[in-house]
């Protein structure tokens, strides 16, 4: 089963559900407000009800609406006593709003001239005229007839009874739960609709989502974007899986350049050195000095080679492994670096102002890039010309006191294999600076070059700071000269 079937048979289940318990609920609620009106009204029927007209052998007395506190004073049997009636309230129109009786304590029935009704008088009935049991009320047949009968206690060990049909209560009910059936099978029916429409429409992202996920895999192609629009969560997933694949295909593309770029750069090295290494094969044919002079053309050459691996492998490399992340005193690596490069470059003077700062970040790659700088700057740098080093507020600036750089390739200074005209007699392979922006970006930095005032080559490097109060002191001090 897709999601989105899924999700509209979830939506009909909850809504169907919903129904199901409001239909159940008006139901009952209506069922409960017919059927209290009819036990109102069966208790005012009950207080209503009065007997009249007793006749004896000297005439007639009529007692007129004699309270049924006055019953208990007439008894079965007694002499001269002909009949009581008993007569219940009219309606406005004048008929009748129902049928009572009376019961005394022995079950004699006193009601109307009507012979035909015959209420039910059972023990209960008769513990309620003794005063022995509370008054109630219950369903029973009457006639064949439903109906609701009230039982409350009158006067002395006498109970009045009086019934009302509950025709119309069950029909009115009848109709209503046929009513609510039907309400019901519609509102299930037409939640499924609309759940389909609504499941289609906003499920869209994720359908397309899902096409662009299996286009990738299928074809390898990440240009592929999804329409995004909206502040939802699914708006705000398709623009991270946009990002992803703008990131993926940056990648990809990144990592085709570098081997496209790292195989022309390695056809030379290794071209060179295989025929050195095959003109070193027929030995005995040259002269000692020109196999010297081979021998020490293919060390050399072995030694850029490695040190082209070297940063083919650093250049490749997209992140540093979590435990080598670390706060890192910036301005005490790059003292250690100057001394490094002031020791192997002799002939060159570096000036250093470094004021306290500290980054979050790998330390051996950091000093790759540093290093990586100085030795750019001594490589351009003539003999004897200083090398001037900043730190301050975060941002790195080595100026070196050559020629500079040529205004077309001041913008591709920090790519990769980029060598300008000037530099290819130069040793290098054109990775270096780029090494240096890889790893500026992975810690957040930004790296620029320009042409310093007065002459001379200026790089920057700029890197987030750490608070120095958030980290512990440094065991190298910074350098103020060298």
């Amino acid at each position: 089963m897709s999601f989105r079937k899924r999700i509209v048979l979830a939506a009909g289940v909850a809504v169907s559900v919903a129904i199901a318990l409001a239909s159940v609920a008006i139901y009952l609620l209506v069922r409960d407000q017919l059927r209290g009106q009819v036990d109102a009204d069966l208790n005012r029927l009950a207080g209503g009800v009065f007997a009249i007209r007793v006749k004896n052998t000297t005439g007639e007395v009529d007692l007129g609406k004699v309270v049924k506190g006055a019953l208990p004073g007439l008894k079965a049997g007694e002499k001269g006593l002909k009949s009581v009636e008993v007569r219940v309230p009219k309606d406005a129109l004048g008929g009748t709003v129902g049928y009572a009786q009376f019961v005394n304590a022995k079950g004699r029935v006193i009601g109307p001239p009507r012979e035909d009704v015959k209420l039910p008088v059972t023990p209960r009935t008769l513990a309620v005229a003794r005063g022995a049991a509370p008054a109630f009320f219950e369903d029973t047949e009457v006639n064949g007839i439903h109906a609701r009968v009230f039982t409350s206690k009158v006067g002395k060990e006498r109970a009045v009874q009086a019934v009302r049909s509950l025709e119309g209560v069950d029909d009115t009910l009848e109709q209503l739960l046929l009513v609510l059936i039907a309400v019901s099978v519609g509102g299930i029916g037409l939640a499924v609709g609309l759940g389909l429409a609504v499941g289609r429409t906003a499920l869209r992202p994720v359908r397309q989502l899902s096409e662009a996920a299996e286009h990738v895999a299928s074809t390898r192609d990440l240009s592929r974007r999804i329409e995004a629009g909206g502040r939802d969560e699914l708006a705000r997933l398709a623009r991270s899986f946009n990002t992803m694949l703008a990131a993926l295909e940056r990648s990809l593309n990144a990592q085709r350049q570098l081997v496209a770029d790292a195989s022309h750069e390695l056809r030379t090295p290794l071209t060179s050195l295989r025929t050195n290494v095959e003109v070193l094969a027929g030995a005995e044919r040259l002269a000692p000095a020109e196999r010297e002079r081979l021998l020490g053309d293919v060390v050399a050459q072995l030694e850029e080679l490695t040190v082209l691996v070297g940063d083919l492998v650093d250049l490749a490399r997209e992140e540093e492994a979590a435990p080598v992340q670390e706060d890192v005193r910036l301005d005490a690596l790059l003292a250690a670096a100057i001394a490094r490069a002031g020791r192997h470059a002799p002939a060159h003077r570096f000036e250093a102002e470094l004021e306290p700062c500290t980054v979050w970040g790998s330390p051996q790659r950091l000093e790759r890039a540093v290093s990586n700088l100085l030795d750019n700057a001594v490589k351009w740098s003539p003999p004897d010309e200083r090398v001037e080093v900043r730190l301050a507020g975060g941002e790195l600036t080595v100026r070196d006191h050559g020629p500079g750089f040529a205004e077309a390739d001041l913008g591709h200074v920090f790519d990769r294999f980029y060598r300008a005209p000037s530099a290819r007699g130069l040793p290098g392979s054109g990775l270096g600076l780029a090494i240096v922006r890889q790893v500026a970006e992975s810690h957040g930095g930004a790296v620029s070059a320009a042409n310093a005032p007065g002459g001379g080559g200026l790089l920057r490097l700029r890197l987030p700071t750490v608070p120095l109060d958030l980290v512990a002191p440094p065991s190298t001090p910074a350098l103020a000269t060298s």
